[in-house]
């Protein structure tokens, strides 16, 4: 009985020592392991290829993304606190960004603006604000907020331009303190306020300085305003302020008087006393560059359209459209706030000052969070432009007369027709209204005309209401010879392009059109 029981003994132990392995080397066999929570791991993105177009306009949502992030505030703000704008930037190299903030108090009767310090604490791994002061700023749409280092000593200067409520221009700067203090962060070195203007008189760095290797020179700051001792309203004076490490203030260290144009003074009270829309009707229009040496240059040049609340600048073949926001009588003349329309990043403030009854002083700000760099080349004096005479004493940009007969000065030119003509490209009529209709078959479109005259050719132009695409079409007009008056018994369209050069040919076939008695 104890032999037959053995092998069982031997075989019982050889299991329970396998068993014993399998549990120490194998558990999974017999213990299905938890599934381990899902966890968010950094992953490795191949860009796929994109054309130029999309690569391009992909980049530009993302750079706009990041300004919006940027303008958004970090923390919640006080019952009765209305943001005005954010400035966010890493100001004390920890690698992590903090934010100037400007917002308003309702509930103050003075309507100032203020600034608050907001910092990332890690304690409680959030932002918190460390620092209010007020400023005396009192109109947000006047607001230009940025970082620059204005002393050369490489600090952080955090610079404040605007308005405030008796319509002067104000500058207030702040200049970090060293050791990240928070009960005192910044310090007031400029508080500057004239009714005129005000700007910042960069001067150039050497390149250790632009290395990181020494301090540079500090900037200067020019103030203009009205000579208070002068009856004549266009003088000003120039006031220069310089920093002065010891004090670490800027400081009054020069007084220039500026003599105006004399030139008639009532005028000049109605225009800069009439607000900002008498003096947006004054600039209205088209204003050429005047050089440093006072020619004209007619290849730059700002066009003011304040119905259409628009600004082009156009310079080197390169035209700019901003969108007018924003407009604020000063002293001697507007404040102007402006948004590109095409880079919505973009803001450019115009400062347009009086320089006579024909001649304006503009003075660019560009948005200096962008780092656009390119206000120095709009700056300076514009004049009007006027209709010039050429040598037939004509005048190429007014309107001559369409039914004269060629002998002495025509007259008005009647830019709409009551007529219709017929030609290859079908029937077109012309109305009193402004209107034309285009009828080729069964097809017809509509639009809008107006003949008008340009280097002494009368030129016909076509603004498509149907077409897609199609802004307008510019075509010279040759009546036929020894014909008067308009509407002409025979005429030609030749296609053209208008540019600021002057005509450009398309080289496509004339029209020929022939007047028909029924419209």
């Amino acid at each position: 009985m104890k032999k037959a029981a053995r092998p069982v003994i031997i075989l019982v132990f050889f299991l329970t020592f396998s068993l014993i392995a399998v549990l120490v080397y194998r558990p999974e066999i017999f213990f299905r392991a938890p599934k381990p929570a899902e966890q968010r791991q950094s992953r490795v993105v191949i860009p796929r290829f994109e054309t130029a177009g999309q690569g391009e306009e992909k980049s530009e949502e993302r750079e706009l993304a990041a300004f919006e992030d940027s303008m958004n505030a970090k923390i919640a703000l006080n019952a009765g606190e209305l943001l005005v704008t954010v400035l966010t930037q890493d100001f004390n190299g920890d690698l992590v960004d903090e934010q100037i903030i400007a917002y308003r108090n309702l509930s103050e009767p003075e309507n100032r603006i203020y600034l608050c310090y907001v910092v990332f604490d890690r304690q409680i791994n959030g932002y918190r604000r460390i620092w209010d002061i007020p400023t005396v700023v009192t109109r947000p749409g006047t607001i230009s907020l940025y970082t620059q280092d204005i002393t050369g000593d490489r600090g952080v200067c955090l610079i404040l331009t605007g308005m405030n409520s008796g319509e002067a221009r104000t500058m207030t700067i702040f200049k970090q303190n060293p050791g990240n203090d928070e009960e005192i962060p910044f310090d007031k070195i400029a508080e500057i306020e004239i009714d005129g203007s005000i700007q910042i008189q960069e001067t150039d760095r050497t390149q250790a300085y632009r290395m990181g290797l020494t301090t540079g020179k500090s900037f200067t700051i020019a103030a203009y305003g009205r000579d208070p001792e002068s009856d004549n309203i266009l003088d000003q004076i120039e006031v220069i302020y310089s920093y002065n490490p010891g004090t670490n203030r800027f400081e009054e260290s020069r007084l220039t008087r500026i003599p105006g144009s004399q030139i008639e003074q009532r005028r000049v009270r109605e225009l800069l006393s009439g607000g900002s829309r008498e003096f947006e009707n004054f600039i209205s229009g088209l204003w050429y560059y005047v050089s440093p040496q006072g020619t004209l240059d007619t290849r730059q040049y700002i066009y003011f359209d304040p119905k259409n609340r628009e600004l082009i600048f156009y310079s080197d073949e390169v035209q700019q459209v901003f969108t007018w926001q924003n407009s604020s009588a000063t002293r001697y003349g507007i404040y102007i706030s402006s948004q590109n329309i095409s880079v919505t990043t973009l803001r450019r403030s115009v400062d347009i000052e009086l320089e006579s009854l024909n001649s304006i002083r503009v003075k660019i700000f560009e948005d200096v969070r962008l780092k656009i760099g390119v206000s120095d080349s709009w700056q300076g004096s514009y004049r009007k432009a006027e209709p010039r005479r050429g040598e037939d004493g004509r005048r190429p940009f007014s309107i001559i007369a369409a039914d004269s007969s060629g002998e002495g000065e025509p007259g008005p030119l009647v830019s709409y027709l009551d007529a219709a003509y017929d030609g290859p490209i079908g029937k077109l009529v012309f109305l009193k209204s402004g209107e034309y209709e285009l009828r080729s078959g069964n097809v017809s479109s509509r639009g809008n005309y107006a003949f008008f005259t340009l280097d002494n050719r009368i030129v016909l132009e076509l603004r498509p209401g149907t077409i897609t695409g199609v802004s307008r079409e510019t075509y010279l007009v040759e009546p036929g010879s020894g014909e008067s008056p308009a509407p002409w018994k025979a005429l030609t369209l030749v296609r053209v392009r208008l540019s600021i050069q002057g005509f450009q040919e398309v080289h496509e076939a004339a029209i020929p059109l022939s007047l028909v008695t029924e419209s």
